[in-house]
């Protein structure tokens, strides 16, 4: 269940990273009329006073290929049970996680960043329900560090 729920989770922030990202450098580099968007889909350039960027093409760049690309690769490895999928689901949950912080540096509060900082919150609570190092709810049996620990590789 932690896992389809990681999946969940990590798929909406894969998909709306990468789409944002791009909308954002592309915007920033063509033009929203370009790409046939409303100018009021674009986040104004002054939100980035203060910042070490003029413009969001590269924090969009950043979004899409850092954070998104996180994300897609954890989900790919997550669902083919491959043996990197947990540490990748780990950057992935984090990755966001920092790029919350990050942005309230620079951008006043929004709801999308509680929005995006919660989901990286239940990312790595999925995780560590998936490493079996939090127990569900109802569980009643505990590892020691006596008993030997099963591969948890088809959690």
């Amino acid at each position: 269940m932690s896992r389809i729920a990681f999946l969940v989770v990590a798929g909406f922030v894969a998909l709306t990273s990468f789409l944002g990202g791009l909308v954002m450098a592309l915007g920033s580099w063509l033009g929203p009329e370009r790409l046939g968007l409303p100018p009021e889909v674009m986040i104004p350039n002054s939100m980035l006073a203060g910042s070490p960027f003029a413009s969001f093409l590269v924090p969009g760049i950043l979004l899409a290929v850092i954070v998104g690309g996180t994300h897609v690769a954890a989900v790919v490895l997550v669902i083919g049970n491959h043996r990197w999928g947990r540490l990748m689901a780990a950057a992935a949950g984090y990755s966001i996680l920092i790029w919350i912080f990050v942005q309230m540096v620079f951008i006043p509060f929004s709801v999308l960043q509680l929005v995006y900082f919660l989901a990286g919150l239940a990312e790595v609570g999925f995780l560590l329900l998936m490493l079996g190092l939090l127990a569900p709810e109802g569980a009643t049996h505990v590892h020691t560090a006596s008993e030997p620990r099963r591969s948890v590789q088809g959690a």
